[in-house]
């Protein structure tokens, strides 16, 4: 397994970040690629604002090369129960890597601001983002929020489940 740095994300990747959040990354997740650069820049500035304001995480993930490689996010800092995210992109899956950035928010999350609480929702039918919640048991009560069939505004028909993490400590 190789190293990977976890750093504040800044706009010097908003070219990468838009690159590598594909069709395949998207396939079970709310979101769709961006539309061009100009879309991903606009989305990524806003979350950069709500950052600078303590509404929001966002991290980049680089290789041992500092190519980024993707993101980890914790939104809604001022409520009680935050959401998490994280996507790493489809060639550095099944490294860890969505691991060690989205434990790299959640402990700033918990440092920072004493957030004890985050909300994680995945397709049922991603496997990784199942396994990848199962990897905090040890850190955080896991507790199923159920299943939500939706249909987002471009068609994908997602089978989210929500969970609760709640840290042990």
């Amino acid at each position: 397994m190789g190293k990977i740095t976890i750093e504040p994300f800044q706009m010097d990747y908003s070219e990468d970040y838009y690159n590598a959040f594909t069709e395949e990354i998207t396939k079970y997740q709310w979101p769709d690629p961006f539309e061009n650069l100009t879309e991903a820049k606009e989305l990524l500035e806003s979350f950069l604002d709500e950052a600078e304001h303590g509404e929001t995480i966002l991290l980049s993930a680089l290789s041992e090369k500092g190519e980024f490689i993707g993101s980890s996010e914790v939104h809604g800092l001022s409520e009680e129960c935050p959401e998490i995210g994280v996507w790493i992109k489809a060639s550095e899956w099944n490294k860890g890597y969505a691991y060690e950035a989205l434990k790299a928010a959640l402990d700033l999350a918990c440092e920072k601001y004493g957030k004890t609480e985050f909300f994680y929702e995945a397709d049922v039918r991603n496997i990784g983002s199942m396994k990848l919640l199962r990897k905090f048991e040890n850190d955080y009560e896991i507790i199923d929020q159920g299943i939500e069939k939706i249909t987002t505004d471009s068609g994908k028909k997602l089978e989210l489940k929500g969970f609760v993490l709640k840290a042990r400590k």
